[in-house]
């Protein structure tokens, strides 16, 4: 994995599954939020796969779009792309109807000193998604960030465990998920709250922060001893078909790997593989921020891609000195301060 072509063909490379899952979902496919971290890929992904399927559907991406590359790439790639600030309401009702909606919208970084603009992406908009797409499937990116910290050996919290979100940031996320939810009983829209923890690429992910620290000799703090992590591609998947597990009121999912996996190790690993000696500083605490993913894995099978895959790859990006999407996880933040 040394060049963005690669990444990129390997992110959105669709399994049988997928294509098999296609059939099944009818109507268009609306895409919220397209131009953050995971929309490109999932849209190329989606693309793909009705490709590969041979059936005629539309994928929709809808963004501001900042970055105008990003849109000129999706559609010359076959997606119908739609500029639009979705706080704005005018935008937002000019939006066309689609059977299916993925709601990639929010906001994460910043939330210090700009709370309101992350309540009003992450509990304000939510509802006027619900208004305008009442008569849709819809499938909420989420985070785990909505649930307390555990013990490492407990195997993670799971979907039956109550949120307790810790600071600003992931108590707007419980905010997004009780709005979608409340629209949902109103008018009996089918939804799953898809809660991911953590999802990478070479580009950017936690797996890319530790590794570029043993890379570059600095100290790796261990009080958050342990994470969850799961490959793009494979979260981008579980994605597209939750399309079919939606109910009313929403199904919750844990989407994220099935290893607890310990960031001692994982940094020895990264050592061996980049000649380099780690550094840590602290020791672990035995509470952390750690989901369990055993329905997920249930419903759509293990992670394509594993762990040491992930690490391996990751490495060999780092030596390549690959290109970077400067979005840090805070993957080791304890206050709930993003």
């Amino acid at each position: 994995m040394k060049t963005i072509a690669a990444l990129e063909e390997k992110l959105s490379k669709p399994s049988p599954a997928l294509v098999k899952d296609i059939h099944q979902i009818d109507g268009d496919i609306l895409l919220l939020g397209v131009a953050g971290k995971m929309g490109p890929s999932l849209a190329r992904l989606l693309v793909r796969a009705i490709q590969e399927a041979g059936i005629k559907k539309e994928v929709i991406g809808v963004s501001r779009f900042s970055d105008e590359s990003i849109k000129q790439e999706l559609e010359q790639e076959g997606v119908r792309c739609i500029r639009a600030d979705l706080l704005h309401d005018e935008d937002l009702q000019a939006l066309p109807p689609a059977k299916n909606v993925i709601y990639l919208a929010g906001k994460k970084f910043g939330t210090s000193g700009e709370a309101h603009t992350t309540w009003a992406m992450n509990a304000y908009l939510p509802g006027r998604v619900s208004e305008k797409f009442r008569d849709s499937r819809i499938v909420v990116f989420s985070s785990g960030n909505v649930y307390p910290f555990v013990h490492y050996a407990s195997g993670g919290a799971s979907e039956t465990t109550l949120p307790e979100p810790l600071g600003e940031y992931a108590q707007s996320c419980l905010g997004r998920e009780r709005i979608f939810e409340y629209f949902s009983h109103q008018y009996r829209i089918p939804m799953l709250i898809y809660r991911l923890n953590y999802a990478i690429d070479m580009r950017y992910g936690n797996l890319l922060e530790i590794g570029k620290m043993v890379e570059k000799g600095q100290p790796i703090d261990l009080r958050s001893g342990h994470m969850n992590v799961i490959w793009q591609g494979d979260a981008n998947e579980i994605a597209i078909r939750s399309l079919l597990h939606v109910s009313s009121p929403p199904r919750l999912l844990n989407v994220t790997g099935p290893e607890t996996v310990s960031i001692r190790q994982v940094a020895a690993k990264f050592g061996e593989l980049l000649n380099k000696t780690p550094v840590f500083i602290n020791e672990p605490e035995p509470m952390a921020l750690l989901s369990n993913a055993s329905l997920c894995h249930r419903l759509f099978g293990y992670p394509s891609v594993s762990l040491l895959e992930m690490i391996e790859m990751t490495a060999a990006w780092i030596q390549e000195d690959g290109a970077t999407l400067n979005k840090p996880t805070h993957f080791q933040e304890r206050e709930g301060k993003f």
